[in-house]
């Protein structure tokens, strides 16, 4: 398996984990981000399915293709918890439902872009470079 491939499936992996642990943490979860633990729960198992799509899905697709959707989710990520962490440090109230709100919409949307995703590929497979 190569680098990228284990990388890819890592980070999907990884949302599946985080998924769980929001899951089984709401509760606890809610009062740190200060938001309601049904969001909390609904974050986990948004991202329970997303990491999960992403792991199978990230075979079946060109890898620049995966690379790239997870190289944006995760910018915006970053940009999302600057934003939350800037409202809370400002006394607002929302920096947790802006944190928490992105773990919802994104992997979701990361998921649905790499199932719409055309499965073809354009890197040439070892058998077609052998027989050239």
């Amino acid at each position: 398996m190569s680098r990228m491939l284990a990388g890819a499936i890592g980070d999907g992996a990884f949302k599946v984990v985080l998924g769980a642990a929001f899951a089984v943490g709401g509760a606890w979860l809610d009062d740190l981000f200060g938001v309601e633990a049904w969001l909390v729960l609904i974050a986990g198992a948004a991202l329970l399915i997303g990491g999960g799509i992403e792991v199978v899905y990230v075979r079946r697709r060109p890898m620049a293709t995966c690379l790239r959707l997870m190289i944006g989710y995760d910018i915006g990520w970053a940009v999302a918890s600057a934003v939350a962490l800037v409202v809370a440090w400002r006394g607002g109230t929302a920096g947790g439902e802006i944190g928490v709100a992105y773990l919802v919409v994104a992997p979701l949307a990361l998921a649905a872009l790499l199932v719409g995703t055309p499965a073809t590929d354009v890197r040439p497979s070892a058998r077609d470079t052998s027989a050239a």
